[in-house]
C-alpha cells in the first residue's frame, strides 16, 4: 500500500513540475501566437486557452473559467476517491489523468487561461496546441481505455 501511494504521488508531482517548469520557459521564451520550428512537424508557439479541449468554450465570455475550475476540482476528488477505496484501480492511468489536471487547474485559477505552447503539424494539418498536462491526461486516459479493452478481450 505504502509503494502503490509512493507511485501515486511521485507521478502527480512529477507531472505538475515538469509542466509547470515547461510553461514557465514558454511564458519566458517564447512571444504570444508566434511559432519556432523545433523541426519539420514540431513548433513551439505559446497560447492561451481559455476554454477546454480543442479550445471549446474559449469565447464563452467568462463564466467558462468557474465551470472549468470547479469541473477539475470535481473530477480530481472523484479519481482521488476511486484510488482510495478502489484496491485494484488502476492507479498508475488515474495519476496521470489527476497530475495532468491539477498542471491545467493551476494555470485556471493563477492566470484564468491554461498556457499551451506545444504544436504539431503536417504540411497544412496543424494539430491544436496543447500542453505538458494535456499529454499527461491523454497518456492516462489511454492507459484506462486499454485497460478496459484488455480486460473485455479476455471475456
Amino acid at each position: 500500500m505504502l509503494k502503490k501511494n509512493l507511485i501515486i504521488f511521485s507521478i502527480i508531482i512529477f507531472i505538475f513540475f515538469l509542466d509547470l517548469i515547461t510553461k514557465n520557459y514558454a511564458l519566458s521564451s517564447l512571444i504570444i501566437n508566434h511559432s519556432i520550428s523545433i523541426n519539420n512537424f514540431l513548433n513551439f508557439t505559446l497560447a492561451f486557452n481559455h476554454g477546454a479541449a480543442f479550445s471549446f468554450l474559449s469565447n464563452a465570455g467568462g463564466w467558462q473559467r468557474w465551470f472549468f475550475i470547479i469541473f477539475s476540482v470535481i473530477v480530481i476528488l472523484i479519481i482521488t476517491y476511486i484510488l482510495v477505496k478502489e484496491k485494484n484501480s488502476q492507479y498508475i492511468a488515474f495519476s496521470f489523468v489527476i497530475g495532468g489536471a491539477i498542471g491545467n487547474l493551476y494555470d485556471r485559477i493563477l492566470y484564468g487561461y491554461v498556457i499551451d505552447f506545444i504544436e504539431f503539424h503536417y504540411n497544412s494539418f496543424y494539430w491544436p496546441i496543447f500542453n505538458i498536462a494535456d499529454i499527461a491526461i491523454s497518456i492516462g486516459i489511454i492507459l484506462l481505455l486499454y485497460s478496459m479493452f484488455a480486460k473485455e478481450s479476455k471475456k
